[in-house]
């Protein structure tokens, strides 16, 4: 699913924003729930949702999103750990 703001980051919202999007358009989420992620929710392993290709699906829309290149090497397993670590891997291959 797309949502209808794909725009690459234009600074009109922030990361944190895009990635509770992306994770509610992607994961078929409601965004009381998305809203409700801070920096210690826990991800992969505790959101029935994202399974292992749920992952390959964010990778692709942070891509198109985030107008970025993510390479198999980039990934670790702490990537998908909580909303923090995913929100920080943005953050850096987007380059703030």
């Amino acid at each position: 699913m797309r949502a209808e703001n794909t725009q690459p980051i234009g600074r009109t919202m922030d990361i944190e924003t895009l990635m509770r999007a992306l994770l509610r358009d992607v994961l078929g989420l409601s965004q009381g729930r998305v809203d409700a992620f801070d920096a210690d929710t826990p991800l992969f392993g505790a959101l029935p949702e994202l399974d292992s290709m749920a992952v390959a699906g964010l990778l692709t829309e942070m891509e198109d999103r985030f107008d970025i290149l993510i390479e198999d090497d980039d990934i670790d397993g702490e990537t998908f750990e909580t909303f923090g670590t995913l929100v920080a891997f943005a953050e850096a291959k987007v380059g703030n």
